[in-house]
């Protein structure tokens, strides 16, 4: 019973995880994935995560 707990928590931090990222404007397959890895100890990292630049011009 207890490794049903454990999966579904895993999968609410998965789930969070993405949802935060994507919110922020960071990479929400990365965090998804770290959410996958590390579980609730993402949660504060993606709240601490900077936002992905969206301008890539600086190659000129």
């Amino acid at each position: 019973m207890t490794i049903y707990a454990l999966v579904i928590l895993n999968l609410i931090c998965i789930v969070l995880c993405h949802y935060i990222a994507k919110k922020r404007g960071a990479k929400p397959v990365f965090w998804a994935s770290m959410g996958a890895l590390i579980g609730p100890f993402a949660i504060p990292f993606v709240l601490m995560a900077k936002p992905q630049s969206k301008n890539n011009s600086d190659t000129n």
